[in-house]
């Protein structure tokens, strides 16, 4: 039965502040100014489904929040989404639940590779793909991707060079934060090359659901020579809105590595489960299509407005053309900027708080981040914003 979840649902302007939220009661200690419009960290403004909302409500009006199994439904609900959504029929076997995603890219590191033993990254990428080799004492070779007329791609020869002396490679996919969807024939690709060097893949996709209408996502473990070789790590925190309650998963379909891979979070002695992330995490896949599919809708129509407002408006910034995610990677190396003065003509001049390409590798260097998970309203703000400063003397 329609919701009628439209456009007016995610043009609400919901006031975060004092709640506790990272992207907005974090901003004074991140940008050194309290009212620097946020969209740094990877969340969202929007209103979670209100099915979502609503099972919460009733969880909460049971008075005891005691230890708490996963159920059959939520399982199944899992199950039933990867194959609605992504055409791959998993088995309940297969699933691992975990406490997040980052948590899961450190199980794959320990799981994977010995102290010493290296793992493959391919910046720029989402941060914590760096410290789950490092802090590990794993080495970490870097694959980067290749940046050629404003596009990215794998670079396939230096990644088989690299495979010759790696145990693991991470893989972002889509791509946080460039927001490349790969292909099939991409991804196929490097599967071959895995195959050829005896690599292991964790592959982060939990920004699969939020791929635009002109991509399609290929989960890695429905290609062929997969089997053996790939985890994949998935979750309704991204797609949903509700990451801060902290619950993922790994879907592993073979048993032994499953095993290796259970016995690491079983060292640690972390609880995946609580009574309200379970909820959510249930509801969010079993009543969360329509509002996904306005979701989707919204972004696109707010990513090709800043499209148009930067092809118009500043045109020594230009948009990596956004296949997934609501990141927007804001190629910004026209403004002849050091990376230090970068960071401070969008905080001190603009009054907006992106995120530095610099914290994603060196070779995010004159790039920023953009997360367009606002309203319209907002997001229009911080362009006129940034074109102010832009047109400001400087």
């Amino acid at each position: 039965m329609s919701t009628g979840i439209g456009p007016d649902f995610f043009d609400r302007n919901i006031d975060r502040t004092g709640t506790g939220s990272t992207k907005y009661d974090g901003r004074g200690a991140m940008f050194g100014q309290p009212d620097v419009i946020p969209a740094w960290v990877a969340d969202m403004d929007f209103a979670a489904p209100p099915a979502v909302t609503q099972a919460l409500i009733e969880r909460a009006g049971h008075p005891i929040y005691g230890y708490t199994l996963f159920s059959d439904s939520l399982y199944q609900a899992a199950i039933d989404w990867m194959q609605r959504r992504h055409g791959w029929a998993i088995e309940r076997d297969w699933i691992v639940m975990c406490p997040g995603v980052v948590p899961s890219l450190n199980a794959a590191v320990m799981t994977f590779t010995q102290p010493g033993e290296s793992v493959i990254i391919q910046p720029p990428v989402y941060f914590p793909f760096f410290s789950a080799v490092t802090r590990a004492g794993r080495k970490l070779i870097e694959n980067p991707l290749k940046f050629e007329r404003g596009h990215y791609t794998f670079d396939f020869d230096h990644l088989e060079y690299c495979a010759q002396k790696a145990k693991l490679l991470l893989l972002c996919s889509p791509h946080n934060p460039v927001g490349r969807v790969w292909t099939s024939q991409e991804l196929a690709r490097l599967l071959q090359i895995a195959e050829k060097h005896d690599l292991m893949i964790l592959s982060d996709e939990i920004h699969a659901d939020l791929v635009y209408p002109e991509c399609r996502h290929t989960v890695l473990a429905t290609l062929p020579g997969s089997e053996r070789r790939v985890i994949t790590a998935m979750a309704p925190s991204k797609t949903f809105n509700i990451p801060g309650l902290n619950l993922s998963m790994l879907i592993i379909p073979d048993q032994t590595i499953r095993k290796a891979v259970v016995s690491i979070f079983e060292t640690w002695h972390v609880s995946a489960s609580n009574p309200f992330s379970n909820v959510a995490f249930e509801i969010a896949y079993r009543e969360g299509d329509e509002w996904l599919d306005a979701l989707r809708d919204y972004l696109g129509k707010t990513r090709d407005c800043v499209t148009a407002f930067l092809d118009r408006h500043l045109s020594d910034i230009r948009l990596t053309p956004s296949e997934g995610t609501y990141l927007l990677w804001l190629d910004c190396k026209a403004m002849k900027m050091t990376d230090a003065s970068l960071k401070q003509f969008f905080i001190a001049q603009a009054g907006v708080g992106l995120s530095p390409g610099i914290l994603f590798g060196k070779q995010g260097s004159g790039f920023m981040r953009l997360n367009i998970g606002a309203s319209r309203k907002i997001v229009t703000q911080i362009l006129e914003n940034i074109r102010a400063a832009y047109d400001r003397p400087r």
